[in-house]
């Protein structure tokens, strides 16, 4: 299994356990599934039916986000508006350049890396209000922002990172 972690924090974002699909070569959107956790139910036998409170779930029982859960991603509170979150990609660009260019990737790498990110934020930017943010286990706040939206369907939920923001774990 490959576990890609944020290339500024270590932080890890994902796994190749899920579908990556790369888009516009700049991102990877991984499908997410809601869950529920914290709802266990035991059958001891008895009959629900017979008994008071026949309701056997769980009041802890919450719905979350697997991919939000399992990698255990926070909140990003701080992107209230599309200048806030522009001032931090900006800076978060910044840096994955040079950390792709410490860690001796090619002039081509982060030319492309350049272009594509650029190209893919408009993207973003045209439809800011769809998405929810987060950000590592470290809540490093000059780490990735991870993007949740949901498809065309409004039912599935997506992830979207940055594919030159993330380095390769082998587990």
């Amino acid at each position: 299994m490959i576990i890609y972690k944020d290339i500024l924090t270590g932080d890890e974002i994902i796994s190749d356990s899920y579908d990556l699909k790369e888009v516009d070569g700049a991102v990877y959107e991984v499908d997410c599934k809601k869950i529920v956790k914290g709802a266990e139910s035991f059958d001891i036998g008895a009959n629900p039916s017979a008994e008071e409170g026949g309701d056997d779930v769980d009041d802890q029982a919450q719905t979350v986000i697997d991919v939000v859960d399992a990698f255990r991603l926070q909140p990003a509170e701080f992107m209230a508006d599309k200048k806030s979150y522009l001032s931090a990609l900006k800076g978060y660009m910044k840096k994955v350049k040079t950390a792709l260019s410490e860690k001796g990737a090619s002039e081509e790498t982060i030319k492309e890396f350049e272009t594509k990110a650029s190209g893919y934020a408009k993207k973003i930017l045209g439809k800011f209000k769809d998405y929810e943010f987060y950000m590592g286990e470290s809540m490093d706040p000059d780490g990735m922002i991870v993007l949740l939206d949901y498809r065309e369907d409004g039912m599935t939920p997506y992830i979207t990172v940055w594919k030159h923001g993330l380095e390769e774990m082998k587990v």
